[in-house]
């Protein structure tokens, strides 16, 4: 039989000869594909205002349908790479009318953006209900706008009949404003720090969607506590530093403020102990929609590219039941840990208390002494099945902390969001608690604060301060009334308190009323069966107050104890620090928003001014999208 010359030359050829062949077909295929890379291009540009023509910064940009985005600089400059074959810039930002252009052959794209008044002025909500600025509607009218929004991250509007269906079960726990306390018969104040931002980005939420936030879910620490802050860096043992700063409340001239701030040890992502991390990922079917687990899974994709070879994660979801969809893997095996993440599908409904047992067991199994041992729990806190009441998770939460496994929770979502439980999960289990509305917070909780949110330095940080009657004629903490702490607390080393990440800081403010000022906010009539005197060490000392801390290491159940004192030196607000100023913009505007009655006084507009004069260095656009909010808010307050 006569051969094909195919096959004939085929086995004529010398196996090096062949060998050298597939080694040429590699290095081509190998080149084509980085030709193929190579077709990523840059977009640079600048985002100016079309009213006056100024830079704009903060301003997000993203490549629509993906989950690449930017944000502009201090000075309103992006760069953004995108695909060699284009698609679709979106410039977004508060308070704006959001820009989409499409890229083409252009490499720079520079845009105008315009004041969006109408969208800010469709939808106002109140304390009880919702109400059109132009008319009263109908009881059946005003109940559509009471339907959730869904799809707001992606850019996808749901019609009229589908806003109908979604109701809105958002559940916050109430919080009662603290009040003025005398120095004279209550001079200690006792709280546990919080260094979670959550309510912060949900509130963010609200406003971009054209809505007043709900009283409750205005938690002004967490709003404070959302920037960085110039303080140093610590230079003892202890794992951060004190700073404290005095001068006129904005609000009330006759009333003093005092700013103290905490900052964390910043340690090095390379010098992190390595880390054994179990991702608990709710793919019930409250989590089908596209600002939920679609936003979910482009988060993580984050996460999992900051992870290094010793770090090790496992993924656990829950819906109807709990699984493990991931053994423990190598942080190097980032293909794997990302394909997981890729086949998640949401459906059924919602084992929470379930999928905490399990991912607890599995991080339980890979603990690593001296390591991370963390849960990332990721969900809009709907659960359903099984354990679910808030006091329920509450004491599961707090047994499983006793195996030193830390807790991380994300909250995605609206409409059904559960914010009460997801803040009591944090609180109790060891860990912080981010709200992750879009792409950019992702980045900045996940990749900008990885350390932070990753890695506990201090737990159990509690503060107490004792005001000196002599100067202080009563006080009161602004915010964290959901972390007052009892006086006899501060000593008890089993009494649970916030965790402190590399780098974070903690912010914290006081409102006193000096002594001989007269104030609507503190009157007390003098006591019949007894006195209390201020002491001639008192009247002699000084010091405005004192500040005691304690705190625990990682890994230790004893507590240490940090004394500073702090004296007034009668500094103008106008000399104060930049972070004084912000944080007091900040609290204002949480205040405003809750319609507390120690600001009556002041107004959007004034809070505008003092955030525009200290914002600072804001390389992120953090600051400059906080002083749109305030824009926004004032444009609805006014109409």
């Amino acid at each position: 039989m006569e051969k094909r010359p195919g096959l004939h030359l085929l086995q004529k050829t010398n196996p090096t000869v062949m060998k050298k062949k597939w080694m040429l077909v590699l290095i081509v295929l190998s080149t084509f594909a980085g030709v193929l890379r190579a077709q990523d291009r840059i977009i640079t540009g600048k985002v100016t205002s079309q009213d006056d023509g100024s830079t704009i910064p903060g301003v997000n940009v993203t490549l629509k349908y993906s989950s690449t985005g930017v944000v502009t600089d201090g000075t309103g400059n992006y760069s953004i790479k995108v695909p060699q074959k284009g698609g679709v810039l979106v410039f977004a930002f508060i308070g704006l009318i959001t820009k989409e252009v499409t890229i083409g052959s252009k490499s720079i794209i520079n845009v105008a953006m315009g004041s969006d008044v109408k969208s800010l002025n469709e939808v106002i909500v109140t304390g009880n209900g919702y109400s059109s600025p132009k008319d009263k509607r109908k009881a059946g009218a005003q109940q559509n706008v009471d339907y959730a929004i869904r799809g707001m991250v992606s850019g996808v509007a749901m019609d009229r009949e589908e806003q109908q269906q979604q109701y809105n079960t958002e559940e916050y726990d109430g919080i009662n404003e603290n009040i003025f306390h005398g120095a004279l018969q209550n001079p200690l104040s006792t709280f546990s720090i919080d260094v979670d931002a959550a309510s912060y980005s949900n509130m963010r939420r609200y406003i971009q969607n054209g809505q007043r936030p709900p009283v409750d879910a205005v938690r002004i620490e967490e709003m404070v506590n959302y920037f960085d802050y110039d303080y140093k860096q610590p230079k003892g043992e202890d794992p951060f530093s004190v700073y404290t700063e005095i001068s006129t409340a904005p609000w009330n001239e006759k009333h003093k403020l005092v700013h103290i701030g905490l900052q964390g040890k910043i340690i090095p992502t390379e010098n992190l102990p390595a880390s054994n991390l179990v991702f608990l990922i709710d793919v019930s079917g409250s989590m089908d929609a596209p600002n939920k687990l679609p936003l979910l899974k482009a988060s993580f994709k984050m996460l999992v590219e900051q992870l290094r070879e010793e770090d090790r994660v496992a993924i656990v979801v829950y819906a109807g039941a709990a699984g493990v969809v991931l053994p423990s893997t190598s942080g190097s095996d980032k293909r794997a840990i990302i394909d997981a993440l890729e086949n998640l599908h949401a459906g059924g409904s919602t084992a929470g208390g379930a999928g905490i047992e399990l991912a607890y067991s599995i991080a339980k199994q890979n603990f690593r002494q001296g390591g991370n041992n963390r849960v990332v729990l990721a969900t809009d806190g709907d659960f359903n099945v099984g354990e679910s009441s808030n006091g329920g998770m509450e004491r599961l939460i707090e047994k499983k902390r006793e195996d030193g496994i830390f807790l991380t929770a994300l909250g995605f979502g609206m409409g059904n969001y559960k914010d009460s439980k997801m803040e009591t999960l944090a609180d109790k289990g060891n860990g912080n608690y981010a709200y992750i509305d879009n792409i950019l917070e992702a980045q900045k909780v996940l990749v900008n604060e990885f350390g932070g949110t990753m890695f506990t330095i201090a737990k159990d940080v509690k503060i107490q301060v004792e005001f000196n009657p002599s100067k202080v004629q009563a006080y009161r903490l602004i915010g964290y009334e959901n972390r007052m702490l009892k006086s006899e607390d501060f000593n008890n080393d089993k009494k649970d308190a916030g965790e402190l990440g590399s780098g974070h800081t903690v912010t914290a403010l006081y409102e006193i009323i000096p002594v001989g000022v007269e104030s609507d906010f503190y009157k007390i009539d003098e006591l019949k069966y007894q006195k209390t005197k201020v002491t001639a060490s008192a009247n002699s000392s000084s010091e405005l107050m004192t500040i005691k801390l304690r705190y625990k290491k990682p890994d230790s159940d004893v507590s240490k104890l940090i004394v500073h004192a702090v004296i007034d030196g009668n500094t103008s607000l106008s000399a104060t620090s930049e972070d004084f100023r912000w944080s007091a913009s900040v609290a204002a505007f949480g205040m405003l928003l809750r319609d507390s009655e120690f600001v009556k006084g002041f107004s959007y507009d004034k809070v505008l001014k003092l955030a525009q004069a200290s914002r600072g260095d804001d390389k992120n656009g953090y600051r400059a999208e906080f002083i749109n909010l305030v824009k926004s808010m004032g444009l609805v307050a006014s109409r």
